[in-house]
């Protein structure tokens, strides 16, 4: 036998408002739940390219801000404000496939909803020049992480502001 329309129709509606809780009348939001929709949403975000042979990249080598390779391959390295995208952030951007991790920083990155992205060749970090687009997060990154590897480094001024956007969010 097959479901009424309407049967189907208040399926799906329950099924994109699992997380609402009637409250005499009123509407209220379960935390977890808000938390996980809002990051299913798509973020618009402006991306540029990097790449470790760029000059002030040179010292760092293929190392990452938290002392690991920069990956190209399943996982991808990204660089962006811990501040806005913590440390251990996963996305993708919408209508691809690929698979990026925040794992680095940039001084230009910071006070900005720009991520960029790790590539492993000028050419191909020239090609992808800036472009903006629809980012969903996979799997949110970790804030206390973040806020660890960042204080032990306050002698830079980027670091210090993120860390101190990172303390304001937490007693928001």
């Amino acid at each position: 036998m097959k479901p009424s329309p309407r049967l189907a129709l208040n399926r799906a509606a329950l099924a994109t408002s699992f997380y609402l809780v009637a409250l005499g009348g009123g509407v209220a939001v379960n935390d977890e739940a808000r938390r996980e929709a809002e990051a299913r949403r798509p973020i618009a975000v402006r991306t540029t390219a990097y790449t470790h042979t760029e000059s002030d990249h040179l010292v760092y080598g293929r190392k990452t801000a938290i002392g690991t390779t920069l990956k190209h391959g399943k996982v991808n390295s990204a660089a962006a404000d811990w501040s806005f995208l913590p440390v251990g952030t996963k996305f993708r951007i919408v209508g691809d496939d690929t698979l990026y991790e925040v794992d680095d920083y940039g001084s230009a990155l910071v006070g900005t909803e720009t991520v960029d992205i790790y590539r492993p060749s000028r050419n191909s970090m020239n090609r992808w020049g800036v472009r903006h687009v629809d980012i969903e997060i996979v799997e949110r990154g970790c804030v206390d992480t973040s806020i660890a590897v960042l204080k032990g480094r306050t002698a830079w001024r980027h670091c210090r502001e993120m860390l101190d956007r990172l303390r304001a969010g937490r007693e928001a």
